[in-house]
């Protein structure tokens, strides 16, 4: 079973169809519940990158309130995602998981944390920082500033997100975008503008709050970014290593906002040990 050819699935929660994905049940003693960026949806994974991870985990992949085919409207604030979050996690009947959050979905994952401590038995970071952390707060003119800069030159925005801007950045891009394109009919909704709109609203409010020492942070946390990520800062990859006790750090050389994707086969293979 490949990711390019998992359907949706869909459960109802507080009275709204959520929509998810999941790969691996039974294959390991915790779910991981995988949190995605900024204008995603369930497509944004990379296949590749998840049938890795799914050989060794029982991998579950949510759109939340107001993402790809989730009925709901986009949450004010990523508190109130991750009491989504939390709420879809129970109706999906468990009470622990571990928690992957990319990006946004890293900002999430800490309130998660937060606010439900002993529903995350182990938490990866990709591509984030804290709350009030270092750039957060100009992710919004960053994202529109690789956005004019992709309309100019004709690309995805992701391209110049996501991956350095040089040659090398240039053909990971291609080989990660041509996986991308594998749904096989089973494409997920498309993000809306007002939508991506509202993210970068809430993602605003949480990077221009008072800063976190993170000391509500207890599990073992595996952080994980490239040494060139201009979404968010990687230098937020280090404070928070160094706030977070015990925590585990991977920068990845050469690589921007979607290390992950771009060294699939080191990072599923870090996760593995990590949540061995």
């Amino acid at each position: 079973m490949s990711y390019s050819t998992t359907k949706n699935k869909v459960i109802m929660v507080k009275g709204i169809k959520i929509a998810y994905r999941e790969m691996s049940q039974g294959q390991s003693a915790l779910p991981l519940v995988m949190l995605v960026h900024l204008a995603a949806n369930l497509d944004n994974w990379d296949p590749q990158l998840i049938d890795l991870l799914s050989k060794h985990q029982h991998v579950i992949l949510l759109d939340l309130p107001g993402v790809g085919a989730s009925e709901g409207t986009i949450e004010a604030t990523l508190e109130e995602t991750a009491h989504s979050v939390i709420a879809i996690v129970h109706a999906l009947g468990y009470e622990k998981i571990n928690l992957l959050g990319l990006s946004m979905g890293g900002m999430i994952a800490q309130e998660v944390v937060r606010a439900a401590p002993s529903l995350v038995s182990k938490l990866i970071l990709v591509g984030t920082g804290p709350r009030g952390g270092q750039g957060v707060d100009k992710v919004t003119p960053v994202t529109f500033a690789h956005m004019f800069h992709s309309l100019l030159k004709h690309k995805d925005m992701k391209r110049y997100i996501f991956y350095t801007n040089d040659a090398q950045g240039e053909q990971v891009t291609n080989d990660v975008f041509a996986r991308l394109k594998r749904h096989n009919g089973y494409a997920d909704v498309p993000m809306k503008i007002s939508s991506f709109l509202k993210q970068l609203r809430a993602i605003k409010k949480w990077g221009v709050a008072e800063p976190d020492d993170l000391s509500f942070v207890k599990q073992p946390t595996l952080i994980v970014n490239g040494d060139q990520d201009e979404m968010v800062p990687t230098v937020n990859s280090h404070l928070m290593h160094q706030k977070i006790k015990g925590s585990q750090l991977i920068i990845y050389p050469h690589a921007g906002h979607g290390s992950l994707f771009q060294y699939a086969y080191a990072f599923s293979k870090a996760v593995q040990i990590f949540l061995a």
